[in-house]
């Protein structure tokens, strides 16, 4: 077992692990740590706790201390340089003509580079504008391409549910979605009710997914033929969330409702499919 805390960058970012160095935070704090982009400064999202040296990629970084309210001016003083670059960079950007948009600036913690985030339909020539933003910035410049997802998600916004898009709130990482969740949850496939702001399919679809997958396993099929203690019928609905079935019985000219269990009770459906 190893001693980690846990440490978010943004407010959605990914969690990362550095060695606490026997000093004891809270999820209060902020830290000063060291990071392949240099100095950086973070907000413990995970307090001192033991792991799984499997569980983790060693080695790890270090904490070089816990953030002081300096630390947090120098943060607010950065932010504020990163609007006037935007600014820069926009107006150069168009200077050079790029078919790029810019998406935002951000300013490592230490200054020592400045990341601008763009989006684009293919690759782009930005050779000259890097040179042009260097002699202006006197630092590393990098530029970094990004997706539409990516772009939700350092922008926010509020999603088709009225409530602020969860990439931007919470969610650490994509996960695949596929327009196959959305037909299992029998939702509309047209593209405007379950896509997101980004244009992609909603992340929200993969949230009940699981439990869809596991209703179609048990329940029997839309269709489907099968006997119980009322006779012979036919499946002409399915309530995957409450797992009930609505059974056709043509020779008794109705239509009733049963759950999962009355169904396995009766041995209708196999208990196998259940497992």
């Amino acid at each position: 077992m190893i001693e980690v805390i846990g440490v978010r960058f943004k407010q959605a970012g990914k969690i990362y692990y550095f060695d606490p160095r026997n000093i004891q935070m809270t999820t209060d704090d902020y830290v000063i740590v060291e990071t392949v982009r240099g100095i950086e400064f973070g907000k413990v999202v995970i307090a001192n706790r033991q792991v799984d040296e499997e569980d983790i990629v060693l080695p790890l970084k270090k904490v070089i201390r816990i953030a002081d309210e300096k630390d947090k001016l120098t943060v607010t003083e950065n932010k504020e340089n990163a609007k006037e670059a935007y600014t820069v960079c926009e107006a150069k950007i168009k200077d050079h003509k790029l078919d790029m948009k810019l998406v935002d600036v951000e300013y490592t913690f230490d200054r020592n580079k400045v990341i601008f985030y763009f989006t684009a339909d293919g690759r782009v020539d930005f050779r000259t504008l890097v040179k042009d933003l260097a002699s202006v910035f006197k630092t590393r410049i990098e530029l970094r391409q990004i997706g539409v997802r990516d772009e939700a998600k350092l922008l926010g916004g509020i999603g088709p549910c009225g409530r602020m898009l969860c990439c931007s709130t919470f969610l650490g990482d994509f996960e695949p979605v596929s327009i196959k969740m959305a037909k299992d949850q029998n939702l509309s496939l047209n593209p405007a009710k379950i896509s997101g702001l980004c244009g992609r399919l909603m992340c929200c679809l993969k949230y009940e997914n699981d439990d869809y997958e596991a209703a179609k396993r048990e329940l029997p099929d839309l269709g489907q033929r099968i006997t119980t203690s009322m006779g012979k019928g036919k499946v002409v609905g399915i309530n995957m969330l409450e797992r009930l079935v609505q059974i056709e019985f043509p020779e008794l000219e109705r239509t009733l409702e049963y759950t999962l269990q009355d169904l396995i009770d009766e041995g209708a459906v196999s208990t196998q499919a259940t497992e």
